[in-house]
């Protein structure tokens, strides 16, 4: 029992860090672009057009904007980390030898992951101490922000590594984010408050999960929100025990990984 417990613990740090140090060692590439991009929408959207708008007496708009799109990169990123990593596993033959080793999948998929996650905090330490150059956010509520944090890397890295699995090319790659994760995350209320759409977009809207993940991030930083904080708790619970057993199984199963 210890000597598999030892065994998986090993498997596990040496995928964790294999992935940590493949997008650390080009971090100009991973981590600064992010923090970049995070400057230019609070530099165009909150400095230029949100100086002539006010989300509300408390919160200036680029304020209420941070928020979102501090989550935004850590989704981008988390997701990105894991399909490509994922991905080039297969393409180059080296996930044969993941699959034949002596180790539940629970590990290989924990340890795919918890790459992912761990990019996601360093885009998020890195977009925040740019957005606080630019704002004057401060944390609400500390250990929601943190949950809301672990939680939506978490679900995204999942879904990356879904994508790589079921990927047959490195096209493949890029049309989960481009037309179904960007499109969401641009619709979730990132720039807006619900509450201002017309009908039948106002409606349409609280169908989109990603709407209640930003809006628990928000509510974490201003302590304003626009739907309900405990379905965006609920749903990164949901998806995040969702994919995990749906990768386990893909895995398990070898989907799209055997030849």
């Amino acid at each position: 029992m210890l000597d598999n417990l030892h065994r998986n613990a090993i498997a596990f740090y040496a995928i964790m860090g294999k992935e940590v140090h493949r997008f650390a060692r080009i971090w100009l590439q991973t981590i600064v672009p992010p923090a970049m991009t995070m400057a230019l929408y609070l530099v165009v959207f909150g400095q230029l057009v949100g100086s002539r708008l006010q989300y509300s007496a408390n919160v200036s708009y680029v304020d209420y904007i941070a928020p979102g799109l501090l989550l935004m990169s850590v989704m981008t990123n988390a997701y990105a980390n894991v399909v490509s990593s994922f991905f080039s596993a297969k393409f180059q033959g080296y996930i044969e030898e993941l699959l034949v080793a002596p180790i539940p999948t629970t590990v290989l998929v924990l340890g795919y992951v918890s790459g992912g996650v761990v990019r996601g905090i360093c885009v998020s330490v890195a977009v925040m101490f740019v957005a606080w150059f630019f704002t004057d956010l401060s944390v609400a509520h500390p250990v929601m922000a943190v949950a809301v944090l672990l939680l939506t890397c978490t679900v995204f890295s999942l879904a990356g590594l879904i994508n790589g699995i079921y990927a047959k090319s490195f096209d493949d790659t890029s049309i989960v984010p481009t037309f179904i994760l960007t499109p969401l995350t641009y619709l979730g209320g990132i720039f807006y408050p619900v509450a201002i759409l017309p009908e039948p977009w106002r409606q349409l809207s609280v169908f989109n999960p990603i709407l209640y993940m930003i809006n628990a991030m928000r509510y974490a930083f201003t302590d304003m929100r626009d739907v309900s904080v405990a379905i965006g708790f609920g749903i990164l619970l949901v998806a995040s025990a969702g994919f995990f057993a749906w990768a386990c199984w893909l895995i398990h199963r070898g989907t799209g990984l055997r030849r």
